[in-house]
């Protein structure tokens, strides 16, 4: 790492910044960005580990990939680091050529060795994101056979099988494929950690921005890489912890921070209201949805599925609790996914949901539960469907728990009915249906464990017809199949998709080139500028 000039912010500055709340000031520095956000999801930032939200945008705003996509049509992928590539007429070898003459923040040269070495490394690591490189056949034993340097600016990946190229290059813009500089971390190895140790707190990267410090649950702060082709119109862009809403806020009005990132549909409304402000949105790759475990001898009849699906009161849900938030979505992929289906046919239809449920042999309902993440959102669907479900005669007890708990429970398939959200891992329709159309072994000892199989349910054909999707290497073609699969699952799946969600920020007026992507590492503040 080179040494910082002197301008830059100290630690004690930045503490100061990140932790007073009675200082006033008529606006932050010209030169840097100040935002407030609930970021207390940020375990790592090494992008072998990375898979949380916010850890995701940190990356996207100081590594680079081989390949990414423009985010205003995501079907445009083009090179990042990579100038270009090929793929070999069986399907199975891709060849890039690297960009000639780009250096990583620490002035070291970006050569295909760097590239190799990263993914050798997601791999051999093997965290939380690892199975995205790993889908592909790549393996701690194999990988240094499937991915070669064959020049200095030119390098191999070998998979397994020939997937519709889409699939795999998405996947090499993910966060797990970023691209880290080899001698660098190579000198902070440990016991032949792969350097992990020292970088899930430092950085070694080639991105717009350095991460320069990260005190968790404080601050975060990136600092300009001056090495970057393209230089940033602002020097720092500093990320505040602020776990209260009203918080952000009063920090806004008052010109102490530049975006606030948590806000409630409340203050979203004050805030579009202010001259000073603006408000601004973008879809996520994120659906809510009920999970119904088919171990429960009611969720498993398909007439009770069927029914919980027309006693959901969708519109209401997203005009009040989820406003800004989320708009009525039911399919499993997003809007904006190859094949995504926009149909939303369920309504609240209690008449029709009690007509399902004498039909499943109870007409006069039954008791369930539901184990619910313990904030106020969550809880909020939840009472409106308790409320909901109690009209057909559905008795639904909420279970509110923390975050961990929850999940902990839902993974070993001990719920009656699960309330969460599902994130796309990468920008292909593959992994969405893997997890909701997907399930290879649904025995309580299975190794792969999808949406579906944490819900006990056996697609039979359909876990067939994902598995060809993914191998269909003609656009419309796949798309179609991801349609027909959509409708599938929509029609008899346990699953009650209520939402996708939306991105809100409240943002300064004189703050220019925010912007917010369809995933989290899209969210770009590099051409942030303030006027």
């Amino acid at each position: 790492m080179r040494t910082l000039p002197k301008f830059i912010l100290s630690a004690a500055m930045v503490t100061v910044m990140a932790t007073s709340f009675s200082a006033v000031q008529a606006a932050t520095p010209p030169d840097t960005l100040v935002q407030a956000w609930q970021m207390d999801d940020i375990i790592s930032l090494d992008p072998a580990e990375i898979f949380e939200m916010s850890a995701s945008e940190i990356n996207g705003n100081t590594y680079e990939r081989l390949v990414t996509y423009d985010i205003k049509d995501v079907s445009k992928i083009s090179g990042q680091i990579a100038e270009s590539w090929t793929v070999s007429p069986d399907g199975k070898t891709y060849t890039f050529k690297i960009k000639p003459n780009r250096k990583f923040a620490s002035g070291n040269p970006i050569t295909a060795e760097d590239v190799v070495y990263s993914l050798h490394r997601a791999v051999a690591l093997d965290k939380s994101p690892a199975f995205i490189l790993g889908q592909f056949g790549l393996t701690k034993d194999n990988v240094k056979d499937k991915v070669k340097q064959t020049g200095p600016l030119e390098m191999t990946l070998e998979v397994d099988k020939a997937y519709a190229p889409t699939l795999v290059l998405y996947c090499l813009g993910n966060s797990v494929a970023s691209v880290v500089d080899k001698k660098l971390v190579a000198q902070n190895e440990k016991d032949g950690d792969w350097g992990y140790n020292w970088l899930k707190t430092k950085y070694a990267g080639s991105g717009p921005y350095v991460m320069r410090e990260w005190k968790a649950n404080e601050v975060l702060v990136l600092e300009r890489n001056p090495n970057y082709e393209k230089k940033t119109p602002l020097a720092r862009v500093i990320y505040r912890h602020i776990k209260e809403t009203a918080s952000q806020r009063l920090l806004l009005e008052k010109g102490d921070i530049d975006v606030a990132r948590s806000l409630n549909p409340e203050e979203i409304t004050a805030m579009s209201k202010n001259p000073d402000m603006k408000v601004q949105s973008a879809p996520k790759g994120t659906v809510y949805y009920l999970g119904l475990n088919q171990k429960n001898p009611n969720l498993a009849k398909p007439e009770v599925r069927q029914a919980l699906k027309y006693l959901v009161d969708y519109q209401a849900i997203a005009e009040t609790i989820m406003k800004y938030k989320g708009d009525v979505h039911q399919n499993f992929l997003p809007k904006g996914f190859l094949g995504a289906e926009t149909n939303n046919p369920y309504k609240l239809d209690v008449a029709k949901a009690k007509e399902l449920l004498a039909k499943a042999g109870l007409k006069d309902g039954f008791s369930v539960t539901m184990d619910t993440r313990s904030t106020p959102e969550i809880m909020g669907v939840a009472q409106a469907m308790q409320s909901t479900f109690g009209q057909a005669g559905i008795k639904l007890e909420i279970l509110p728990m923390d975050s961990k708990q929850a999940l902990t429970k839902y993974r070993a398939r001990q719920h009656d009915i699960y309330i969460g959200n599902w994130g796309s891992d990468y920008q292909d329709p593959n992994s969405n249906a893997d997890t909701f159309a997907a399930n290879d072994d649904n025995s309580d000892q299975a190794k792969a464990k999808p949406l579906a199989w944490r819900n006990a349910w056996d697609p039979g054909p359909l876990t067939a017809k994902t598995r060809a999707a993914v191998m269909e290497r003609d656009g419309e073609k796949r798309a179609q199949m991801y349609k027909e699969l959509q409708k599938a699952v929509l029609d008899d799946g346990p699953f009650v998709i209520f939402l996708q969600q939306t991105e809100v920020a409240a943002v300064r007026k004189n703050v220019d080139n925010f912007i917010l992507g369809p995933s989290f590492s899209d969210n770009d503040v590099s051409q942030a500028k303030k006027n």
